[in-house]
């Protein structure tokens, strides 16, 4: 199976499961690495209209459910090792669902050619609109990057 076949399978699965248990899926990738294939699942933990932080028995539970649909619907024909976890404290911002939620926060952008010298910059999330993500770095300047140029938006952690 392609494996976009089986992050959208996934998905699928993800979401009335979550929506019953107060689970959502923030990502999952399907990735080689090395010799070995991983099937990593990001999930956040939602009651309401506020978010928790995932404990380890909530990875376990949602482990579990996915372990027993993917033995059950046996999609992937590798051996694969299945992790679930929380998206972190320096999580990928992917969906737009996700540039939403984290509006007005810090976040690191890396860049996949330099702009203005620099391949990475940091600043406050203002908005990701027609293909534009606009940041606000701490002198207040507004830079908009066009979503082709980005490879990857962190929420940043600052100590």
């Amino acid at each position: 199976m392609a494996k976009r076949k089986i992050t959208e399978l996934i998905a699928e699965w993800m979401e009335s499961f979550g929506r019953e248990n107060g689970y959502e899926l923030s990502r999952c990738e399907f990735v080689k690495e090395a010799d070995s294939w991983y099937l990593r699942v990001f999930v956040d933990k939602r009651t309401a209209d506020t978010y928790e932080s995932m404990s380890t028995d909530d990875c376990e539970v949602v482990s579990r459910y996915l372990s027993q649909k993917l033995d059950e619907a046996d999609p992937v024909k590798q051996n694969y090792y299945l992790e679930v976890s929380s998206p972190g404290l320096d999580r990928l911002l992917v969906s737009e669902k996700d540039f939403l939620r984290f509006k007005g926060q810090v976040v690191d952008v890396g860049l996949y050619h330099p702009l203005d010298g620099e391949k990475s910059l940091q600043g406050i999330l203002k908005e990701k609109h027609d293909g534009i993500l606009t940041v606000v770095n701490d002198k207040g300047t507004e830079t908009a990057i066009p979503v082709e140029q980005i490879s990857t938006v962190r929420l940043a952690i600052i100590f």
